[in-house]
């Protein structure tokens, strides 16, 4: 049987690629590809015809001297990669990439040891060209952490995170920039950062597809704030804030959310709440308490109001990202790296995992299973769902 919807999964610089059954929802291992170097996110071509990776060499204790982004042919029948073209040299390591809604570029965003945007163009053919010229002096904040393009298509959004105040150094305050966005170039830069910015910490963004709606997930502070987005220019204030967490009063460190996704049909929005905070038990190191869900939300179809339904567990430990088949009646979500639990006076290992659930027409999560992947001495660093040649 041919595939329709497949998953990929990338632990350090391997990729698997998984054919989804959304009816039974199962996941079934069918091949893997090596990037040129790991991979630190990646974004399907809205045709479902080819995949964008960005990779690079930097990891604790290592020089990020090997950064690149490079695009793949998804086989329409298998779901299998191909390198396609030539990989493109970056300067610094991209955390984030994204494509805008008519695929036309790729856009990189990069915070350390330099913050900005490199973008370029896609050819016909889905390789990619060479990186665009922008205007010099563009201020893009002291830690990027994502890049998204507006449904639109005409602004570009980075959520710069900033950074806490610790080790002794200034908290560096965060922002959403946005930029007009025409021929692959950018201008007429936006900035919006309650309180100057302090306290304020956008780690990743999502829009409604039909609303001009986006949806923030914030670092510092565990939150989910929506903010409003008419004519594409992003309003000074959030319109509402929501905490993500069940249990702030006894938050640990190491709590955080990581990815935020509106779902396919626009009635609900998502965010993961990860934490791996470590204490010593007999001479190991395990898992100190906090909390590792997907916190569900209904969106109010007149205001945009995201209204908690759920804090559904995630069945693993550091959730950095998940997705939704198309349809959006399957959604994977996918752990980082093993963590050691107590159990009494006993410690066992839970794997990175991909837990899948199935969301129903009330917006729920059912988990269903997980399957184990083996990412010991890795990081199990990005996942995505794509629908071959599905059109968005």
């Amino acid at each position: 049987m041919n595939a329709s919807v497949m998953l990929y999964s990338a632990v350090d610089e391997v990729v698997t690629h998984y054919e989804v059954d959304v009816e039974a929802a199962t996941l079934t291992a069918r091949g893997c590809i090596r990037a040129p170097s790991f991979v630190q996110e990646g974004w399907a071509h809205p045709s479902g015809s080819h995949l964008y990776l960005t990779t690079s060499n930097r990891s604790p204790g290592m020089k990020a001297d090997m950064n690149h982004v490079s695009a793949y042919r998804i086989d329409a029948a298998t779901g299998r990669l191909t390198p396609h073209g030539v990989p493109q040299p970056l300067a610094h390591r991209a955390v984030n990439v994204c494509l805008d809604p008519a695929g036309a570029y790729a856009i990189n965003a990069h915070n350390l040891p330099q913050s900005g945007l490199t973008i370029h163009g896609i050819h016909h053919d889905g390789t990619l060209g060479a990186a665009l010229a922008q205007a010099a002096g563009l201020v893009f904040g002291s830690y990027p952490h994502q890049v998204r393009v507006t449904p639109s298509g005409r602004t570009v959004v980075v959520a710069d995170r900033g950074n806490k105040a610790e080790h002794g150094k200034a908290e560096d305050p965060g922002a959403l920039r946005a930029f007009t966005f025409e021929n692959g170039v950018l201008s007429d830069p936006q900035v919006i950062a309650p309180n100057g910015g302090y306290g304020f910490g956008p780690r990743h963004v999502d829009f409604h597809p039909r609303q001009p709606w986006m949806y923030v997930s914030d670092e510092k502070r565990s939150l989910l704030y929506l903010f409003r987005m008419p004519g594409d220019r992003i309003e000074a204030d959030a319109a509402y804030t929501c905490d993500t967490l069940q249990d702030r009063a006894h938050a640990q460190p190491r709590q955080q959310p990581s990815t935020i996704h509106v779902h396919p049909n626009g009635r609900f929005v998502y965010i993961a709440n990860r934490a791996d905070h470590t204490v010593e038990f007999n001479g190991q190191k395990v898992f100190g308490g906090g909390e590792n869900t997907i916190s569900a939300f209904a969106i109010d179809a007149t205001s945009g109001e995201p209204r908690l339904i759920q804090h559904a567990d995630a069945h693993a430990y550091h959730v950095r990202t998940f997705a939704f088949d198309p349809s959006g009646r399957l959604m994977v979500a996918a752990s980082i790296k093993p963590m050691n639990v107590r159990e009494g006076n006993a410690v066992r290992t839970v794997p990175a995992r991909l837990s899948v659930f199935r969301c129903g027409a009330h917006g729920k999560l059912e988990f269903v299973r997980a399957y184990d992947v083996d990412a010991t001495g890795k990081t199990h660093y990005w996942m995505t769902i794509v629908g071959l040649g599905v059109h968005a």
